[in-house]
């Protein structure tokens, strides 16, 4: 079974997981310049937000809940 994404996941949490996967912070307020993945500066971070972001990485539903 599938797990479903949190539906108002903590940034910091969220930060936390791609770091874990080889993924770096390069800014966290970017010019408007294509980083991926994108992760918005929000408190939460909606469901729908946590799929674009996986999606933008490559990040497997799996490998982002083992990390996160």
């Amino acid at each position: 079974m599938k797990a479903n994404f949190p539906i108002d996941a903590p940034k910091q949490k969220v930060v936390k997981a791609p770091e874990l996967l080889g993924f770096r912070v390069v800014r966290e307020n970017p010019d408007g310049s294509t980083l991926s993945p994108l992760i918005p500066n929000h408190p939460g971070i909606k469901a729908s937000m946590l799929r674009i972001i996986c999606s933008q990485a490559g990040i497997s539903r799996e490998e982002f809940f083992n990390a996160y």
